[in-house]
């Protein structure tokens, strides 16, 4: 019985931590979204942030600022998407994949150029236990905080009504695009932590590939969520126990490779049932220009 429970126990516990960068990653990705952008681009935010945090902490010796930095970095970039997307009028989808790309490219000309190895960084000062157990339960906190901006804060109502209708919003007197701007740079700081969490409490360094497709997982997660904080951090939880859960199944000589497609899969599953039956905000995914 003991060591049932012990196992629970560790599964719960590997679950909440293979769960925390997809909430992260899937709040950001609810901002913007109920601002009625469709954020790609989570990958790359996650791989910014967790690149930048762990050279910053390397340089300086502090993980703190190093988190920091990979705050401002997923800022920046997130910062970029929404440019292109708000005032210049880019497709969505097109500007999304294009800045995962970059971001992509970019870890990995830099893994060279500062440390002069492709694949990965070397080991620095990392956040430790403490701040790992701070960032998972941030991780619930934040998502009570944006349930409560979207639904009891002026601002929040701006930004859902600008998910719904950005004509009918201007004519109520809200900047549409300087409201989906902001929205998706805020989404970008939240996203940005969880590749903070990444590299600087569940690990301490980068390397190429960390990111595994979380911030496409997180999109599900915002989609299985019904584009709601609280909802979708339930759907990165159930998509974390399905990641805990194959390190489980390992002992039991499950082929590794369908343990390591085990939360994808999940997360087909999962949109799969509810194709048809869930609505996005009426313009998600919609360019607004001012006529």
């Amino acid at each position: 019985m003991n060591a049932t429970l012990a196992a629970v126990l560790a599964i719960l516990g590997l679950t909440l931590i293979k769960a925390t960068p997809l909430i992260y990653a899937a709040l950001g990705g609810v901002l913007s979204e109920r601002a009625g952008v469709v954020n790609i681009g989570l990958e790359g935010i996650l791989i910014a942030g967790a690149f930048t945090s762990v050279v910053v902490s390397g340089a300086t010796g502090n993980p703190i600022l190093g988190a920091l930095a990979g705050v401002l970095a997923g800022m920046l970039l997130a910062a970029i998407l929404a440019y292109v997307t708000t005032r210049l009028a880019v497709d969505q989808i097109v500007a999304g994949t294009g800045l995962n790309i970059a971001a992509l490219a970019a870890a990995a000309f830099g893994l060279v150029l500062v440390y002069h190895q492709p694949g990965a960084s070397h080991e620095v000062p990392a956040l430790g236990r403490t701040g790992e157990t701070v960032l998972v339960v941030l991780a619930f906190v934040a998502a009570g905080v944006l349930h409560l901006v979207l639904t009891r804060t002026p601002w929040g109502l701006h930004v859902r009504a600008c998910g719904e209708d950005p004509s009918a919003a201007e004519s109520a007197g809200i900047d549409a695009l300087k409201t989906r701007f902001w929205a998706v740079v805020i989404g970008g700081a939240i996203t940005s932590l969880g590749g903070v969490y990444l590299s600087l409490a569940e690990l301490d360094l980068y390397s190429d590939g960390m990111t595994a497709g979380r911030g496409f997982i997180a999109l599900a997660a915002v989609i299985f969520g019904r584009w709601t904080p609280l909802g979708a951090t339930g759907a990165a939880l159930f998509f974390g126990f399905f990641a805990a859960l194959q390190f489980s199944l390992q002992r039991a000589g499950v082929p590794s490779e369908l343990l390591q497609a085990l939360p994808y899969l999940a997360a087909l599953v999962a949109l799969a049932g509810f194709a048809g039956r869930v609505r996005a905000p009426a313009a998600d995914g919609v360019p607004y220009v001012r006529s």
